[in-house]
């Protein structure tokens, strides 16, 4: 505590000491319960800085007011540290509060007057110490205490505490030191014991050093001991970017404080430290961290940099990036520009190093527009890579969605380097790795890989220079942006450098393996790329030359070879012609229409052939019964598949895809069925007998399609999951996640080649069917004329084309500028195949509208009896000749009835002509 002292005596009296003072002044306030023991006062001082207590203004005041002679020494101010004990033992804290209580009060004697600066009250439990009689009066600082301080905050060990003034001892030591050889520095264990020692008396050593290591075995501990006089701090004002601030006069080895001049809230420090070489008072640097800068960034452009200031201006930067959040283009100009200066000027430490690279994140992170500084950015990068001062082989420095590897190598040893992400995520910092080897092949899961072949060596700048490969990556892609190409950055960026070398041509190619941001899509093209400075007037832009794109079967990853150094990506080409956004969300519209369409209308037309079983009787029913079990499964696993998707289960996703799969190779397999039957029977019509018919059908209709799916999940399950879709065999799907094939091989295979053969399978037997027709309409001239029977001849021809799916071949002719309308008639005709379906085999035959009228219908509606299902029954009985599959005796089969292509009144009409009815 600090405390003044006013003695009021004759002139001719001796005046007594300020500890004695003190202790008569502590004995008269304490109970009986609180003893003085120890009492250490410090140099009286006729200067006493004391905080804003009314009480010692008051006194003050009154004691200029007092007539009375006093001695001029009487008025004092001293710190001293009072040692007490309390007996019989009490709680401390009820202890602390007594004793806080009797000190905050002034005392007043007839002869002296004591005021204790409440400000400067410090009352701590210790443990107990006795001091010994050789101890020197001197005020230290106590040891950390147990307790907290009623008003202040916890001392530092290594600092004086506020409100106590300290006494400086030099002390010189001759001693004999007997010890075992170990690592550890002599000096160390000296100074270590030293303040044990001293600490029991609670001082506290400062600039401790060792003059001599050498100790002679016949020396005897020597000890000097003088008092050294610091002197004070003087009174200094610092000007910097966070205010001005007037530091007062401070003694040596204490703490002042100041409220910071923009956040009121917060406090700068500043600490009046012992030169351990002048033994004198000295201020420290400030600590002005807590305190906002009080300039803009666009003062930033007055500021010198310089290479003392220059970490000043980094960390100013950084502070004034926070507090501005996105940057103009004249401040984001500036901040470049003094990252600049700062790299010219500097030595870049790894501290210094890695606070620009921050500064460059957080820009990156930004939504400052980039374009005009992007160049800038990239040669900052580089410049901290090339400069980074730093003794080990390897330096990494990653930050969000930045990363900088460093390398110094050896020529003779260099056997190629691989630099990898393994793990990255927007925002978050990268994980990577540094292998001394050249990788031909990037390791599994890697987002981002780059290998220098051992050619690279060549290179390497000459002499003492050193030999430094850095590897960057850019876990963003606003940072390059080239305005001269339509074509979308679908990768991170990686680059390579050696410094001081301009690395082109090399022997072997540099083997850069990208991951794709999206997925490749099936008539998306991509190619690697790198950074040209010097493009778009040195904004920077996106070239090929000198990049080789390697054929790949992946959707998902792309190797390049390139035979220079720089920032390599891959850029994707969505299509020659792509659509529009209002194109895409109109073909979603009509595919999901179609889609739910077509499912109701299948599932009317099962309902129909299930429910009615006179219409389900023959051959060419049943096979169109399992068609329409097949697309009816398609369009429901379609519609659903982009919500059950939106889980993100990884088990669902893949059932749902060979699901999806599943149900589309049984749909072109029924397809290629009907076009079996169609052949038997149309022109195969004679001795065509296949026992277990039906039955055939179905293991080859259901089962090959269930081989295919269950082969695929046992060699890559994998090749099933979540991708962004396309457009694709069905129509365009959006662009939400969808689960399907995500492996090209596998989508080529069991997908492509597969329709594509049942089309090509198909498609021959349209034209044949279409022969034999016109050839039979020959053979009846009379029936060529008639227009009733072209209109059957054109529906029979409509019928077949979406019975045997013969729209699906659209999507192999949606390029160029046909590409759009082709794709708004894909899907038109692909969503609505069951619709069409319905319409030809359902609504427009006679028998299934009989089967309606029998059993759905009432009134004048409805039919009454059978008469003329049996009339109809035998008139197909009577004319066995006009029926295209004949019932020899050698083919087992029974009396069915037919299906007709078209509607049967039609055909009534021209049955002397064109026979268009199957038996079976």
């Amino acid at each position: 505590m600090k405390v003044i002292i006013a003695q009021r005596h004759p002139l001719d009296k001796p005046v007594n000491s300020p500890e004695e003072i003190i202790r008569k002044w502590l004995e008269t306030i304490f109970p009986g319960s609180i003893s003085v023991r120890d009492i250490l006062v410090s140099s009286p001082s006729r200067v006493c800085q004391v905080g804003n207590n009314p009480i010692v203004r008051d006194t003050e005041k009154t004691q200029e007011s007092r007539k009375i002679e006093f001695n001029s020494t009487s008025d004092k101010c001293v710190s001293c540290l009072v040692y007490v004990s309390v007996s019989p033992e009490t709680d401390v804290g009820v202890a602390q509060a007594e004793i806080f209580g009797k000190l905050s009060l002034a005392f007043n004697s007839s002869q002296v007057t004591l005021i204790a600066d409440p400000s400067s009250l410090s009352v701590r439990p210790i443990d107990p110490v006795t001091p010994t009689e050789t101890q020197q009066p001197s005020i230290g600082v106590p040891a950390d205490p147990t307790g907290l301080s009623t008003t202040r905050e916890s001392l530092d060990f290594n600092s004086t505490g506020p409100g106590i003034a300290s006494t400086f001892y030099r002390v010189h030591m001759k001693l004999n030191m007997t010890t075992t050889v170990t690592r550890n520095d002599p000096g160390e264990t000296i100074q270590k014991w030293v303040q044990r020692k001293l600490g029991k008396a609670k001082m506290n050593v400062l600039n401790f050093k060792t003059l001599n290591s050498t100790y002679k075995v016949n020396d005897h501990k020597k000890t000097g001991l003088e008092m050294v006089n610091p002197g004070s701090c003087p009174e200094d004002t610092h000007e910097s970017f966070r205010g001005v601030y007037i530091w007062p006069i401070t003694e040596a080895q204490m703490t002042e404080t100041m409220i910071c001049e923009k956040n009121h809230g917060s406090r700068a420090s500043r600490k009046c430290e012992l030169d351990g070489v002048t033994e004198k008072a000295k201020w420290a640097k400030p600590n002005l961290k807590a305190c906002k800068l009080v300039i803009t960034i666009s003062d930033l452009d007055k500021v010198t940099v310089t290479a003392n200031n220059s970490a000043d201006v980094v960390d100013m930067i950084k502070d004034l990036l926070g507090d501005e959040g996105d940057l103009s283009d004249s401040q984001l100009a500036t901040v470049v520009q003094k990252l600049d200066e700062v790299l010219g000027v500097s030595t870049v430490t790894p501290q210094l190093g890695g606070d620009i690279v921050n500064i460059i994140a957080d820009i990156l992170g930004s939504n400052s527009d980039l374009s005009a500084v992007a160049n800038d950015i990239l040669g900052i990068t580089d410049s901290v890579g090339d400069q980074m001062d730093f003794p080990e082989e390897l330096l990494n420095v990653t930050v969000p969605s930045l990363a900088l590897s460093m390398i110094n190598v050896d020529p003779v040893q260099f056997q190629g380097l691989t630099f990898g992400v393994s793990s990255f995520s927007t925002g978050l910092v990268p994980e990577i790795f540094v292998n001394q080897i050249f990788l031909s092949q990037p390791c599994d899961g890697t987002v981002a890989s780059i290998s220098l072949p051992q050619a690279l060596h060549n290179f390497f700048p000459q002499g003492n220079k050193k030999k430094r490969v850095q590897f960057h990556f850019y876990g963003i892609q606003e940072l390059f942006k080239d305005p001269a190409t339509n074509w979308t950055l679908n990768s991170y960026v990686v680059s390579a450098s050696v410094n001081n070398s301009n690395v082109s041509n090399l022997r072997d190619p540099v083997v850069v393996t990208l991951s794709h941001l999206k997925p490749k899509e099936k008539n998306n093209k991509v190619e690697c790329v790198y950074w040209d400075f010097q493009k778009n007037n040195g904004s920077g832009g996106w070239d090929s030359n000198g990049c080789e794109t390697l054929p790949s079967i992946s959707a998902y990853q792309t190797t390049c070879h390139c035979y220079h150094l720089t920032h390599f990506g891959v850029l994707l080409d969505v299509s020659r012609t792509p659509i529009s956004e209002a194109d895409q969300e109109i073909l979603t519209v009509i595919s999901y229409l179609g889609c739910g369409v077509s499912s109701i209308f299948l599932g009317i037309s099962l309902l129909t052939y299930v429910v009615f079983e006179k219409l389900r009787s023959d051959y060419p029913s049943k096979i169109l019964i399992n068609l329409s079990v097949a697309l009816l499964g398609l369009n429901l696993v379609f519609l659903l598949d982009s919500w059950l998707s939106s889980f993100g289960s990884y088990s669902l996703c893949i059932t749902t895809a060979a699901t999806l799969h599943y149900f589309l190779l049984a749909s072109f397999t029924w397809m290629g069925l009907e076009a079996v039957h169609m052949y038997f029977a149309l022109v195969k019509v004679f001795n065509v007998y296949v026992p277990f018919y039906i039955q055939k059908f179905c293991a080859i209709g259901w089962g090959i399609p269930l081989l295919i799916v269950s082969l695929v999940l046992a060699i890559e399950k994998d090749a099933y999951g979540s991708v962004l879709s396309e457009a694709s065999l069905d129509s365009l799907r959006g662009s939400e996640p969808f689960c399907w094939i995500q492996s090209n091989v596998f989508f080529y295979v069991t997908v492509v080649a597969f329709v594509l053969l049942v089309l090509v399978f198909n498609v021959v037997v349209f034209i044949v069917v279409l022969v034999q027709i016109r050839h039979m309409q020959t053979n009846k001239p009379a029936a060529t004329g008639n227009k009733r029977c072209a209109m059957h001849d054109l529906r029979a021809v409509a019928s077949l084309t979406f019975l045997l799916g013969l729209t699906w071949p659209i999507a192999f002719f949606t390029w160029g500028p046909a590409r759009v309308p082709m794709l708004y008639l894909f899907s038109v005709l692909n969503s609505l195949q069951g619709f069409f379906i319905f319409v030809f085999h359902c609504l427009m035959k006679e028998n299934v509208r009989k089967q309606w009228r029998i059993h759905l219908c009432c009134g004048r509606f409805r039919l009454s009896d059978y008469s003329d299902w049996s009339r109809s029954m035998t008139m197909g009985s009577k004319t066995k000749q006009n029926q295209l599959v004949h019932r020899s005796p050698s083919v087992k089969s029974v009396n069915t009835s037919s299906r007709k292509i078209s509607d049967d009144s039609t055909t009534a009409s021209c049955s002397s002509g064109t026979p268009y009815q199957q038996g079976a």
